[in-house]
């Protein structure tokens, strides 16, 4: 299977990176429309730089699109039409109808289509997998300091869609409501929002995303009947809080230190492995028809459909406080 990157970037330099090593796919080469840029990192990878799009396309049979998020559409679907399958970064596209196109003219030629949604691929959340049953709240805070790459959209599709699509996968219902509130601070798009999101069946998450944090913060947390799971993405680790199997509640006071003789803490770790390079490798699998595709493109679909609607209430609450300082 020969693959290739569409923009390096920041993100796409990683791509190429750990694609040059993935099994079960050979490295062709990177394209990028700044030339200098290009020509830099085909150099310290030590691959092949196209000079064009079209000549990349025509040169592999699967490839990662990181180019910026205005330029998904217009890139993914040329790939298709040229028969290649691809992985997306995130979001999938600019807007819902750019998502259903690309989801759509990859269905009508059968290729495969990932979204880049990482997190999914994290040590922590998949350890905690097993543990998982009908959580019904999650928490989850990304933070992050101002850094001017990733502008060219609000909070909301920079970083809170990657909380989006966990807990649309984790709660595994419906949406039933969106309320969201969001504040710009140094650009003209919401810099923090926070975002309130009910699911069929009562369960609620709550998300919080900032990118003018003087910390950087990856955590989510679940409720569910069986306990409390806290896990932090940035360092892989979290913990698993339950009743001990048989334990039950004495009567009358009790204090702490006999509440805490009931509980029983598991630790949750990773295996250490690259969230980038298990993405990367599960595309080339799911390629290859090796093994069932982890993200979706109908998945990164559904994640930019519940992060448009945060972003349409956030712009709601906005022209009400107008309207009533007016």
């Amino acid at each position: 299977m020969k693959a290739g990157v569409l923009g390096v970037g920041s993100l796409g330099f990683h791509h190429a990176r750990i694609l040059r090593e993935v099994p079960g796919a050979e490295m062709a080469g990177v394209y990028d429309d700044d030339d200098a840029r290009r020509e830099k990192v085909a150099a310290e990878l030590g691959v092949h730089a196209f000079r064009s799009r079209d000549e990349l396309l025509e040169s592999v049979d699967a490839a990662v699109i990181a180019v910026p998020t205005t330029a998904h559409a217009e890139v993914a679907l040329a790939a298709i039409d040229g028969g290649v399958h691809l992985l997306i970064e995130k979001p999938i596209a600019h807007t819902l109808q750019e998502a259903e196109a690309i989801v759509s003219a990859a269905a009508a030629r059968k290729l495969v289509v990932a979204t880049g949604h990482v997190e999914r691929f994290n040590g922590a959340l998949r350890a905690c997998e097993p543990y998982l049953d009908d959580p019904r709240f999650i928490e989850s805070h990304r933070l992050a300091p101002f850094n001017p790459r990733g502008t060219d959209v609000a909070v909301v599709l920079d970083l809170m869609i990657h909380d989006i699509d966990l807990v649309l996968s984790l709660a595994g219902r419906g949406v039933e409501g969106v309320d969201a509130v969001g504040v710009p601070v140094l650009t003209p798009g919401a810099d923090i929002a926070n975002a309130r999101i009910s699911f069929e069946g009562g369960a609620v998450a709550n998300i919080t995303a900032s990118r003018v944090s003087f910390e950087r913060m990856r955590k989510i947390r679940f409720f569910q009947q069986s306990g409390y799971m806290s896990l932090d993405l940035a360092a892989g680790t979290g913990e698993f809080l339950r009743l001990k199997p048989g334990a039950r509640m004495p009567e009358g006071e009790v204090g702490v230190a006999a509440l805490l003789g009931l509980v029983e803490r598991i630790e949750l770790k990773g295996d250490g492995a690259e969230p980038l390079r298990a993405e990367l490798e599960a595309w080339v699998s799911a390629v290859r028809g090796e093994a069932p595709l982890v993200v979706s493109g109908e998945d990164g679909r559904d994640a930019l459909a519940v992060a448009l609607r945060i972003m349409e209430r956030i712009e709601q609450h906005a022209a009400a406080g107008l309207a009533a300082r007016a």
